[in-house]
């Protein structure tokens, strides 16, 4: 958009045209993919098919195995190569003890590490930490490099910084993450200083 900034379509009732609508409008990315927003229906397909078969659309998804089954994680992947980001969606019990959490206004409690709002039941936010997103992904049979691109240079690109985040390359801002074969945070480093 002429401001800069990246427009989300997502959290909708919005149908298939009005979706279609959105994108050639100029919003480039669905928020949330499949989360409060209407399924695919083979006489209704909704706007996650939509943005997936729209080249200009990145597809967000919430790897959690809550938000979408690994089942769906892997489709979104299949109907959407090299346009989806894996975000997290996580709310201030990601990384702590399941418990009673607040997210804005609303009374959380997450059990099992899945936040519930107290009022309604319905999923809020979540727990999940980029490193765990990348684990149920690979685990969802998304090839390694495809989960990682999700996790940086999709994301990156899709909020319009593609020229300088998202590459570990030189002249890019980045911090890097090591992981051990099984996929395990083993170091961090965050400007030039390692962190353990």
């Amino acid at each position: 958009m002429a401001s800069g900034a990246a427009v989300a379509v997502g959290h909708t009732n919005a149908d298939a045209e009005i979706a279609r609508a959105a994108f050639e409008a100029g919003a480039s990315i669905l928020t949330h993919a499949f989360n409060a927003m209407n399924g695919i229906h083979h006489r209704a397909p909704g706007p996650v098919l939509i943005a997936a078969a729209d080249h200009r659309v990145v597809l967000e998804g919430i790897a959690d195995n809550i938000h979408l089954d690994p089942h769906v994680i892997k489709l979104l992947f299949d109907a959407a190569p090299r346009r989806v980001a894996l975000i997290t969606d996580a709310m201030a019990a990601a990384g702590s003890a399941d418990g009673h959490y607040d997210l804005g206004a609303v009374k959380v409690t997450v059990t099992d590490g899945v936040a519930r709002a107290d009022d309604t039941g319905s999923i809020a936010g979540s727990t999940l930490t980029q490193d765990v997103a990348l684990r149920r992904a690979v685990d969802a049979g998304v090839e390694l490099g495809e989960a990682v691109r999700a996790l940086t240079a999709t994301p990156a690109k899709a909020v319009g910084f593609g020229e300088s985040l998202g590459s570990l390359r030189r002249g890019f801002v980045a911090d890097a993450v090591l992981l051990d074969g099984d996929l395990a945070v083993r170091g961090l480093w965050i400007g030039a200083a390692p962190t353990r």
